[in-house]
């Protein structure tokens, strides 16, 4: 009796990747996933965004490709400058994105202050 070998799906893997763009100041259009080496999503990919800030002044828009997932929203505040957020306590941006879409993260500081914004962004290959 033969045994038929059982193909096997070679699973992606796929590394988070914080951010802090640290104390950005009066600004507008940062993009910290710019030059991220999957900012251009080699497979289709189930994403994770959690962001938070340590006040209240930020507003996030997060393309993927040509569609705005999410719109000059307000960014979570109270968060410790350094500390990377968790599912915890930030609640997740969630969107199944495209083979070869960009993903676009852009984050603007609505005042002159300093704040500090942290984030992470997780891509899971589908």
């Amino acid at each position: 009796m033969t045994k038929k070998k059982q193909k096997t799906k070679k699973r992606r893997t796929n590394a988070p990747v914080p951010f802090q763009p640290g104390t950005h100041g009066k600004s507008t259009g940062f993009n910290p996933l710019s030059g991220w080496q999957y900012e251009y999503l080699p497979w289709p990919a189930q994403v994770m965004i959690l962001v938070r800030a340590t006040d209240n002044n930020e507003r996030l828009t997060i393309y993927s490709g040509s569609e705005t997932i999410q719109e000059r929203s307000p960014v979570q505040g109270g968060g410790t400058a350094g500390v990377t957020p968790t599912e915890f306590t930030t609640a997740p941006v969630s969107f199944v994105a495209a083979a070869g879409d960009r993903l676009k993260l852009v984050i603007d500081n609505t005042t002159a202050g300093t704040p500090t914004v942290d984030g992470l962004v997780i891509a899971n290959p589908l």
